[in-house]
């Protein structure tokens, strides 16, 4: 685990672009059609705007992520707003190793972050967490996107096969992460919202 790079993102009086304080308006959208329902594993959680999110739409929900700081956020948050989740330091590629399955897992913005080979780990640690026939929420950064800043671009094509084996994709659509301002020149940048069941 990276942990001190990551704690570092969470250190400073500024927060990291994808850190908005408030959950990103695409899982929103997820939440209010009741998708975000039963047990629910948020990974790469951060401080635990989706966790919370899952939580207050009646979600048992459990938010994992590698850096102790971010959670440490996490549970403040939770405690400030009367909300009940869970946050757990863990690795996203070694899911199975909490002993837990969940009905649904959201992703906003973790599997873009991983090269070929540790995408390849993080989709076979998601499936030994996911219950056949739950559903994964995912959203990534998207090839879309111009310029060079921010994470590694994601194309449709390297989704689909991501997830070929033993996983039926839904739906990828067009959308956009909400960003703070600063590193990009505008206030949202482009992703790809991808809805995956597990066979």
């Amino acid at each position: 685990m990276t942990t001190p790079t990551w704690d570092a993102s969470y250190a400073g009086s500024t927060p990291p672009p994808w850190d908005l304080g408030r959950p990103q308006p695409a899982f929103v959208r997820l939440a209010e059609q009741g998708l975000l329902t039963g047990q629910v594993l948020d990974a790469g959680c951060g401080t635990g705007e989706q966790t919370l999110l899952a939580a207050s739409s009646g979600a048992d929900a459990l938010g994992v992520d590698v850096s102790p700081l971010a959670l440490e956020q996490a549970r403040g948050k939770a405690a400030a707003r009367g909300i009940k989740a869970r946050f757990e330091v863990a690795d996203a590629l070694s899911l199975g190793d909490l002993g837990l399955s969940f009905d649904t897992v959201i992703d906003s913005g973790l599997f873009h972050v991983f090269d070929d080979d540790k995408r390849a780990r993080y989709v076979a640690s998601l499936a030994a967490v996911l219950r056949p026939g739950g559903h994964l929420h995912l959203m990534c950064f998207s090839d879309r996107q111009p310029g060079t800043l921010g994470p590694r671009r994601v194309s449709e094509d390297e989704l689909r096969a991501a997830f070929d084996d033993g996983w039926t994709i839904l739906t990828i659509q067009a959308d956009t992460f909400a960003v703070n301002p600063g590193l990009f020149p505008a206030t949202t940048v482009q992703a790809w919202l991808a809805s995956i069941t597990r066979s």
